[in-house]
């Protein structure tokens, strides 16, 4: 029995890991939202806000943080450069939300 799911398992994964991503419908059912697409803006607004403050360049392979993690606050007070890998990962409690 055992043998018989594993197989079982084993072809379901094949077969949705082979599955190319369908962008068409992640873009209808999330980042065409209008709240991503301003969220999306404000941060493309946040870049090029700092790279007129001579703060990145195009190529440097950084982010811009938000210190409030709210995308829609483009202060100058509330923008820093990051590594992408430091941006776009923190530290979670138990329940997975964000460590303060």
């Amino acid at each position: 029995m055992y043998s018989i799911l594993r197989q079982i398992y084993l072809r379901n994964y094949k077969l949705n890991s082979d599955m190319p991503r369908n962008y068409r419908s992640e873009y209808h059912n999330y980042q065409g939202k209008p709240a991503q697409i301003k969220r999306r803006a404000s941060r493309n607004a946040a870049r090029r806000k700092m790279v007129k403050a001579g703060k990145t360049h195009k190529g440097d392979r950084k982010d811009v943080a938000h210190r409030n993690n709210n995308p829609r606050d483009n202060k100058r007070s509330n923008l820093r450069m990051q590594s992408k890998s430091r941006n776009r990962s923190f530290k979670r409690t138990k329940t997975a939300r964000r460590k303060r």
